[in-house]
């Protein structure tokens, strides 16, 4: 069982953007799949 919740959530790798493959400036739990560039487009 994972006794910490927060370290969970702080060790998990970061985010790609889903068409370009750049890391995702945004929380790692959050819904985005895209970098500002491409949802930009």
């Amino acid at each position: 069982m994972i006794e910490n919740v927060v370290e969970y959530f702080k060790n998990l790798p970061p985010k790609q953007c889903a068409n370009c493959g750049e890391k995702v400036e945004e929380q790692h739990e959050c819904y985005g799949s895209q970098c500002e560039s491409c949802s930009d487009l």
